[in-house]
């Protein structure tokens, strides 16, 4: 891969690597309860059953009239994410085994990941039927009877659960809004109060202690549980803007904006800060986050599944969402955690479906709206993300990370031209340069880059790295860039090798200065160092690649045909597929050499290179 293959590949493997972040991760909404061993454990013994048997993974999940037919496709669809057509297929394999009790613990679980909490309630009093015992049953049918506003009902159901002690926050915590709705608040701050363990638990009981009390008007009680729990997890927007109201409500409009403003100095950005402080000034009612009972139970389950999610249990994270989200639809920070769980594991359609649920009147609707659009561009669906971002552009033009994901979906889609406009826009917005904005300088200058206007994309990327001087992006792209053009060759060595010394496990910047050393000729450093990018990237087609070439020219060239192959396997890019083909035809006989660019200028072993 040569010349402009190599600035197309170069511009790929980093576009994915700084591309907008994700504006709402889940550690800023509420960090409580954060070990696992604190949930429901036979919830998370359930969400076991997201891991399928075996199946023949390259199937396609099209279903059959037969009872193994459709517990395939059930069983591929649950193991990639596909919770609606897993229920969909499990539901056909029990009409042919109507008591087989696995299919009918799958199918329940299916559904409450799809969302079709209604249409889960049978099989959940089916699953309590004949002496079963199943943890996750009864959690539902106890959420059911909460939405139903039967209180007492809720309660009697999770005083079965088996795990009903003070390890089970889950029970515990819908045990205490299940006597809070019932007005018994001493009965609810008794439950809370038996929830024990590590100082993070102490936090989330100290939480909706304050929430609690707050409904039952023990303002006092409320101020002093609403600080402790701050004191234990500060970093926690859903609990500051939780106690910012609570202040307001009682006339302390000062400590409601210090409150938000204190919080606000680490994400300025942030709209429900934003929002939050616009209300305050104008000295607008400022109702209660939880107003009730029910949206207490829901705000319970989406601090747990904020928690599983940090841990790495995401099915049961999606279990936790689904059911708050049926008792709170209106919540938008549950909405926009199901999207970031899904996200995380590069299902991005489902992202986009729980995003959208997000109300048209939140202050993060507009935020989700350009995630939508971000994630319309992972799916490499450019033209509709486009079409998305210049409709979000056009209602808000004074939206610097509108202007930002726009010339990240024309990037991804090779309009250069018109990405770095877009990003020229952003910079409009942005003030004066500042480090936090590095990235818009360094995406413009990529572009401009790509779109053959070198004098001011370098003059971006210097920018940029003026601004970040330790960035190992910048020193990568630039120093590379200089290596291509055969300019500035020991600068570019040393901002390699510095970008090599602050990623060092990073195989595609390991690949960037064995590629360098390759373009000057140096062909043994070529080598050695692209060896050591495919320990980092075994399976990266273009390193195999570039290794494949710089065999050859060492005269190691059995292997760089075994290289090659390897590339060749590995799904390369298509413009790179017919190259690499010839190669391990031919080999590289009949390919022009390329002048190593002033090899008399570069740095020498020696120097370290």
């Amino acid at each position: 891969m040569r010349g402009k293959h190599w600035r197309e590949f170069c511009f790929a493997r980093f576009y994915k690597a700084v591309t907008r972040k994700k504006r709402f991760p889940m550690a800023h909404w509420l960090r409580l309860s954060r070990n696992a061993a604190f949930l429901s454990a036979g919830l998370l013994a359930l969400a076991a059953l997201s891991t399928p048997p075996v199946v023949a993974r390259g199937q396609a999940a099209q279903g059959g009239e037969t009872l193994a037919g459709d517990y395939l496709a059930a069983a591929i669809a649950g193991a990639d994410h596909d919770a609606q057509s897993a229920s969909k297929y499990y539901r056909r394999a029990l009409a042919l085994d109507k008591s087989n009790p696995e299919l009918i613990e799958r199918a329940f679980a299916s559904m409450l990941a799809a969302g079709e909490i209604e249409d889960s309630f049978p099989f959940a009093t089916r699953l309590q039927g004949k002496g079963q015992r199943n943890t996750l049953a009864r959690l539902t049918l106890a959420v059911k009877a909460i939405k139903s506003g039967d209180f007492r009902e809720a309660r009697d159901i999770l005083a079965k659960l088996s795990g009903a002690d003070a390890s089970d926050v889950t029970s515990l915590a819908l045990t205490a809004w299940s006597e809070a709705g019932l007005g018994h608040t001493k009965k609810a701050l008794a439950s809370l109060a038996r929830l024990k363990g590590a100082e993070s638990i102490g936090a989330y009981r100290a939480y909706h202690t304050a929430l609690i009390d707050d409904l039952g008007g023990q303002v006092d009680d409320a101020r002093k549980s609403y600080k402790e729990a701050q004191d234990l997890e500060p970093g926690s927007l859903r609990l500051v803007d939780s106690r910012a109201r609570f202040e307001a409500r009682q006339g302390d409009l000062v400590e409601a904006k210090r409150l938000l403003g204190d919080f606000g100095r680490n994400a300025p950005r942030n709209p429900l800060i934003k929002a939050g402080m616009v209300e305050i000034e104008k000295g607008a009612a400022t109702p209660r986050l939880i107003a009730n009972a029910q949206q207490g139970a829901a705000e319970a389950l989406f601090g747990l599944a904020a928690t599983s999610g940090r841990d790495g249990e995401d099915f049961a994270a999606i279990l936790y969402l689904r059911l708050s989200l049926y008792l709170d639809p209106e919540n938008a920070v549950a909405a926009v955690t199901l999207g970031e769980v899904y996200e995380r594991g590069k299902h991005y359609e489902q992202a986009i479906a729980a995003y959208s649920g997000v109300p048209k009147t939140s202050p993060l609707r507009q935020s989700t709206d350009l995630q939508i659009g971000l994630d319309l561009v992972a799916q490499e669906k450019y033209d509709e993300a486009t079409a998305h971002l210049r409709k979000i552009v056009d209602r808000h033009p004074d939206d610097l990370e509108a202007y930002a994901a726009l010339g990240d979906s024309l990037r991804a889609n090779k309009k250069f031209a018109e990405a770095a406009e877009a990003y020229s826009k952003a910079i409009a917005l942005s003030g004066p340069p500042a480090k936090e904005n590095w990235l818009l300088y360094y995406d413009r200058g990529i572009c401009l880059e790509r779109a053959k206007q070198w004098p001011k994309a370098e003059a971006d990327l210097k920018l940029a790295l003026s601004l970040y001087p330790e960035q190992p992006l910048i020193l990568n792209y630039l120093g590379y860039s200089w290596v291509d053009q055969g300019i500035n060759i020991d600068e570019a060595f040393k901002m390699l090798r510095r970008a090599v010394d602050l990623r060092p496990k990073d195989g595609y910047i390991v690949d960037s200065l064995g590629w360098a050393f390759y373009r000057m000729g140096r062909y043994d450093d070529a080598v050695h160092t692209l060896e050591k990018a495919i320990e980092l990237k075994p399976n990266d087609p273009t390193i195999n690649n570039h290794l494949g070439d710089a065999f050859w020219h060492v005269g190691r060239k059995l292997e760089a045909t075994f290289q090659w192959a390897h590339a060749r396997d590995m799904q390369p890019d298509p413009e790179d597929l017919p190259s690499i083909l010839k190669k391990i035809e031919t080999g590289m006989l009949d390919e022009k050499q390329q002048p190593p660019p002033q090899a008399t200028t570069g740095p020498t072993k020696a120097d370290g290179g």
